[in-house]
This record gives structure tokens, C-alpha cells and sequence, in this order.
């Protein structure tokens, strides 16, 4: 063995003896959280405030009460609980900033006859030791020093119109001020902060794209979509180590303000040692196993950057030590070998992100860049935002997407949040509208893409039906492909399958070369591609597009974008609009004139015959394949793009257009939730366990 070696093993040696020591410690709260004001533990969980009875007689207080503390003078309505050791969220050496994930349960319970206590929030603060004990304000320090700073998501219950709360249940993000520069209503998004009940909070901030989101939900499984989602720069309010907890206040109210468990995760640092998607699970600060009779609140050791959780185990002696001594080294061995592997990847992604991360700008700069929002400057128009043409003297040349204004004060509305999380999370493709920036301000929502001067291609290709066709078949063949691309990244590329649901020609942009980007997701859902289970929505899309399944079901699959796309591929060929004005379907037009034996006749005379004949068949033959009734029947975007490409031979059809007997398009792992029953070929809807009650349709 070389001399290289032996001085590795022997402090691997001594690392392993300390760890093992470790292990010998009892498992208590207080070696994870140190309290301060009128925290308490209680049962493996933490309360942040007493509970005040506010029975005016000798009533026997209720079960809600239980946990309540007495009304002495020595309360000071405040309480804090701050893991025992500072965090490093800077690294010194390289100004690297963390970023971070966390999640925790918690609970407000109300007392008796008592107006609720302001709230509790979740604290970053880099002066662990300096707390203001003064009544309200969720416990949150008063002004600080320069040298001092704080973060802090609030989930309060109180209204304070002189701290601009918008009312008393909602979720804000704070810095370095108890006046929040986000909010959002939790009511409206069905989280009652008031309920009592145990709910569960995810809060994750990337630095890559200085975007913060929080998601709340009812119960352990976190809501597709965040509840919050904020754009800011937190490395400018880090120091190198800062204390993380919670914090919480009664002022003259009173409640419980319970946290039951909580992981929570830095990386950033050693990209390649802890991947984006696994930073959720983070490291057990104080949370329950999923064996109910383990013991509970386990230590964390912090050794540099990196945290290894410590476990409990049963075995002794020789066997604990080599037990430890296989699982280091495999964890060793994992951390290199992804290291040497994966360093490069981590650095492209790191790359992208920074590259593509939206910034943000004012509205000022936004109504000079539209001169106003002049409507002389509209470029098109939705059910609910309008585009507008603008310049940015940073950026150039802005198409400026402005959201229907509501009378709602809370931070973003469902449309712009929706497209803003998922194209906002670094969709990077040639063939997709790329997002630059956005503007959050008053009641204003806006997204501001790259311009495209040639506009939608709907526009385009129907611009003068009767006149000379302004687009090429080659520029078609290649919008085609485009969209392919597009949504192949989309259903399989991405880190999560992203349906876009609105796939039509009116949201695919033509730039100056007539390549496609496809753009607009308003309406997107974002699935993880492990899901087995997806909900029912109301359908909503553009008629002449929509997959049969998905008018009937609601469930929107990969399998309705490729019908959609088949409806575009014909819409191509043809030159005609999906439902024309005189009430003409185009697909059942191609199926008669398949049916004939003429179907190069579908072929747009506008073309004035200068096209690739085998060509156009294919087109024609995989727009009715995509558009197949039964979604079985559907190949996969990237099928089709092979198949465009003369890379796969063409599909095979029957004579005639099958009769439209849809079928629900859940994955197979889902099928028992909806299953019709029957033959799989020729289900009966009357079998059906429910149907989709409405349709929104634009």
C-alpha cells in the first residue's frame, strides 16, 4: 500500500471514530434548535409563542387550549427557534452565494375567545444573537445595522394596512424590513392560514435565477404550482454564515404557532455533489422519520459545506464500525465518481441558467418602452393579456405581455404566474419563445420576450387567402420541424414533461428567417415524468385543436398536444384554418378527400404546385396520423419528425375516418381511477364514471 493511501485511511479512520462517538449522543431537540422568548418544546415539536387562555370565567378550556401556556406577566408575546449552528451561505473563497431548499410542517392554533397572534415566519438572519423581544411584528428584528441582514417568508395573520398587508391571511416575502415586497392572498389559493389544521410549506431560492418560489399545501405532497414566486437577488443579503429558523409573535392577539418537523438543504457550492432536483429532501434539522416509532429530531453534523445526517443504530461495536466505515466510503465514492462525470453538465446547466434567468424591470421602464402601452403598439391579443411592441435600450427590440388588470392587490395573477414558473425555469430551445424579463407592479403583470418580426404564423399563412402564398414549402416543411423539436423537448427533454395544452398556429412566432418558436404558455401543466396520477381540468384551448379525449375527460396528456400538432401539419398543407368560416372542419375535409383517392388535392393551391410531392403525402399522412381519434393510434412528436424526415416509413391508416369514440389518456399506471370498462377499442361513454362538466374554450 502506498504512503498516498495510509495517510488517506487514517483520518478516515479518526472521522470515522468521531462520527461513531457522535452517534452515542441522545437524540433531544435542544441539541438541534436553540430557543429563545416564549418558545417551548412540546412533544418532539416546537411551539414558537404561548397560548393565552381568554376565558373571562372558569370555564374548562377546550382541547385547542391544551398546549397553552400561562397568561404571566413573564411572557413577551415573542418566540424564536434558530438551528444550533450557524450555515454557510457564502462561500468566502470563490463570493460563491448558496442557494436553498427547505421544508417544514406547521400549525396556528387559535385560543379561545382570542383575536388571532400575527404569524410566524421562517428566518434567515445573520445576527443570531440580537433579538428585539417587543410585542408584534412576527418576532422580526426592528431596523438593523448595515453590517446585519434577514430574510424572512411570513405567513401572517394579522392586518396591518401601516405595514401594507394586503389582509390577515396571507404569505409575503420579507428583506430587511417587516413590510413585504411580495404577498399573495392564501385564501384565495385555498390555504386558510387560520384553519388549525397541520399544513406543509416548501420554500426554494436557486441563485442561478434569483428567483424565489414558496409552495403551502394541505397536506405532504407539494402543489404543482407555487403559491409565490418572486424575483430577487438574495446574495447581496448574505453574509459567509447565517442562522436559519423560525420566528413568530401574538402581539395583543393569541395563538400556538406549532413547527412539527423540517429539513433544510444549501448547495450551489459543490455543483456536482448535490444535484438540482434532490435539493427538496434536504438534511433532517427536526423531523419524524417515516417509521412512527423511531426516535425523532436526529443531530446533524456540519463538516465545511457538507452535512451528513447521522442515524441510529442498532448494531455495536466491530459491526457499527465497519457498518460506517462501508457507508462512507460508498458515499466517497459516489461524491468522485459524479464529480469526474457529471463537473462538466453541472457547469453547462449552471451556465444556462445564469444565462437565461429573466431579469427584472420597472414599470417605468416598461411604459417608456411602449410608448404608454400605446395601442398603436399592439401586436396581438388574448382572452387574457395583449402584446405590445416595445424597445429596451438594454436588450433592443421586446414584445411586452400585459396581463388583464384585476382589482386584486396580491402579487401575481394565475395566468402570468403560471407561465411565468414554467417558461421562467430555464426552457432553453431554438425553437421556443425565450423569456427576458418581467415587471410585477401595482396591479400590473407583465412578461417581456424576445421580439419576433414576422409575428404568429396564423397571420402569416392566412394574411390573403386569395393572393400568391407568402410562405414557401420549404419554410413550412421547416416550421413543422420546429415544433417538433420544440415540443419533443417539451414531452421528453426537459428535467419535467411540460404539456403545453394550447398548441396552435396563433402561438407559433416566425423570426426573421420564418424558423418557428413556439410560445404562450399560459395554460401549460408542469408533471413530473415519475407522476401516475394526473387531475381533470376544465378543457381549455381553441376549437378545432382540442384532442376529443380531452374535451370529454379533461386530462391533458402528451398524446393532446401531438393531436393538436396534427391539426397545425394540416393547417400547413392546406392553407386552411381548422374550422373555417363557413363552418368546414378541416380534418373531416382531408379524411373525404382521402376516402376519394385524391388526396393531394387537400395540397394549398397557393403552392401554385412548387412543392416536393412525396413530401407533402408525408405531411398529410402524419397530420391525420397525429390527429387520430383514438390517441392510441398517435405516434410521438419525435416519431413524426422522423417520418417527416423520410427517416421512418409512413403510417398506416384505414380507408375511412374512424368514428371518434374517445378514450381518457391517463398513464397506465392510472387507468383503475378512470377505467371505462369494456373493450379497450370500443369503449362505452355511457359507462363512463364522469364526464367534464364545461369546457372554456377561446
Amino acid at each position: 500500500m502506498s504512503s498516498s493511501v495510509v495517510l488517506l485511511w487514517v483520518p478516515f479512520f479518526f472521522f470515522v471514530s468521531f462520527i461513531l462517538a457522535s452517534l452515542s449522543a441522545p437524540f433531544l431537540p435542544a441539541d438541534n434548535v436553540t430557543l429563545f422568548g416564549d418558545a417551548f418544546f412540546i412533544n418532539n415539536s416546537i411551539s414558537l409563542t404561548k397560548e393565552l387562555n381568554c376565558f373571562s370565567s372558569s370555564s374548562t378550556p377546550t382541547a385547542a387550549a391544551a398546549i397553552a401556556a400561562s397568561s404571566s406577566s413573564s411572557s413577551s408575546g415573542v418566540g424564536r427557534a434558530l438551528y444550533v449552528h450557524p450555515i454557510r451561505f457564502l462561500d468566502s473563497r470563490t463570493n460563491t452565494p448558496a442557494s436553498f431548499s427547505s421544508r417544514f410542517s406547521f400549525s396556528i392554533i387559535p385560543s379561545p375567545l382570542c383575536r388571532f397572534g400575527d404569524g410566524m415566519a421562517f428566518l434567515i438572519t445573520s445576527n443570531g444573537g440580537y433579538f428585539s423581544l417587543s410585542d408584534g411584528y412576527l418576532g422580526l428584528p426592528e431596523p438593523l445595522s448595515t453590517q446585519d441582514s434577514f430574510v424572512a417568508i411570513e405567513f401572517d395573520t394579522s392586518f396591518n394596512p401601516s405595514l401594507g398587508d394586503i389582509n390577515g391571511n396571507h404569505v409575503g416575502i420579507d428583506v430587511n424590513t417587516i413590510v413585504s415586497f411580495a404577498s399573495v392572498d392564501s385564501v384565495s389559493q385555498g390555504i386558510d392560514l387560520k384553519s388549525g389544521k397541520e399544513m406543509t410549506a416548501w420554500i426554494e431560492y436557486r441563485d442561478a435565477e434569483k428567483i424565489i418560489r414558496v409552495w403551502v399545501g394541505n397536506s405532504p405532497v407539494r402543489p404543482p404550482r407555487p403559491l409565490l414566486v418572486a424575483q430577487i437577488d438574495l446574495s447581496r443579503h448574505f453574509k459567509e454564515f447565517m442562522h436559519v429558523g423560525f420566528s413568530a409573535s401574538n402581539g395583543p392577539g393569541s395563538a400556538g404557532h406549532i413547527v412539527n418537523r423540517w429539513r433544510f438543504k444549501t448547495f450551489g457550492f459543490i455543483p456536482s455533489a448535490i444535484p438540482m432536483d434532490a435539493a427538496e429532501d434536504g438534511d433532517c434539522f427536526m423531523c419524524a422519520p417515516e417509521n412512527s416509532n423511531a426516535k425523532r429530531n436526529p443531530f446533524d453534523l456540519h463538516i465545511g459545506s457538507l452535512e451528513i445526517k447521522e442515524m441510529a443504530l442498532g448494531l455495536g461495536g466491530l459491526t457499527a464500525v465497519v457498518l460506517a466505515m462501508i457507508v462512507i466510503l460508498i458515499i466517497i465514492f459516489c461524491l468522485i465518481r459524479k464529480k469526474r462525470l457529471g463537473i462538466r453538465r453541472s457547469q453547462e446547466d449552471q451556465s444556462c441558467r445564469i444565462q437565461t434567468a429573466p431579469m427584472r424591470f420597472s414599470l417605468a421602464e416598461i411604459n417608456s418602452a411602449t410608448m404608454g402601452f400605446n395601442k398603436k403598439r399592439i401586436i396581438g391579443e388574448g382572452a387574457s393579456s395583449t402584446v405590445y411592441q416595445g424597445f429596451l435600450p438594454s436588450v433592443g427590440a421586446v414584445a411586452v405581455k400585459r396581463f388583464t388588470q384585476t382589482n386584486r392587490i396580491d402579487y401575481c395573477s394565475d395566468p402570468f404566474t403560471n407561465e411565468f414558473v414554467t417558461v421562467g425555469d430555464c426552457l432553453r430551445h431554438a425553437n421556443l419563445v425565450q423569456l427576458i424579463g418581467w415587471c410585477c407592479e401595482g396591479n400590473e403583470f407583465l412578461l417581456i420576450y424576445e421580439y419576433l418580426p414576422n409575428g404568429s404564423l396564423d397571420k402569416v399563412l392566412h394574411k390573403n387567402i386569395k393572393s400568391g402564398s407568402s410562405l414557401t414549402w420549404e419554410q413550412r416543411l421547416n416550421i413543422v420541424l420546429g415544433v417538433a423539436s420544440a415540443l419533443t423537448y417539451l414531452h421528453e427533454e426537459c428535467e419535467r414533461q411540460i404539456i403545453h395544452r394550447d398548441v396552435k398556429a396563433s402561438n407559433i412566432m416566425l423570426d426573421s428567417e420564418f424558423n418557428a418558436k413556439l410560445g404562450d404558455f399560459g395554460l401549460a401543466e408542469i408533471y413530473e415524468h415519475s407522476s401516475i396520477t394526473r387531475e381533470a381540468t376544465i378543457p381549455a384551448g381553441t376549437m378545432g385543436y382540442l384532442a376529443p379525449e380531452y374535451v370529454c375527460y379533461g386530462v391533458p396528456t402528451e398524446k393532446t398536444d401531438v393531436y393538436s400538432f396534427g391539426v397545425v401539419m394540416l393547417e400547413l398543407a392546406t392553407g386552411r384554418k381548422p374550422v373555417d368560416d363557413d363552418r368546414s372542419v378541416l380534418l373531416d375535409w382531408v379524411w373525404d378527400l382521402r376516402e376519394k383517392g385524391t388526396l393531394m388535392l387537400a395540397a394549398d393551391f397557393r403552392l401554385m404546385g412548387r412543392f416536393n410531392r412525396v413530401e407533402m403525402e408525408r405531411m398529410l399522412m402524419v397530420g391525420l396520423s397525429c390527429a387520430h381519434p383514438n390517441h392510441k393510434k398517435r405516434p410521438t412528436v419525435k416519431k413524426a419528425a422522423r417520418i417527416l424526415r423520410g427517416e421512418a416509413p409512413l403510417p398506416t391508416l384505414p380507408a375511412r375516418k374512424p368514428t371518434p369514440r374517445p378514450q381518457h389518456s391517463l398513464p397506465e399506471a392510472s387507468q383503475r381511477i378512470m377505467d371505462l370498462g369494456g373493450d379497450d377499442e370500443n369503449p362505452s361513454l355511457d359507462d363512463a364514471p364522469w364526464m367534464t362538466p364545461r369546457s372554456h374554450f377561446g
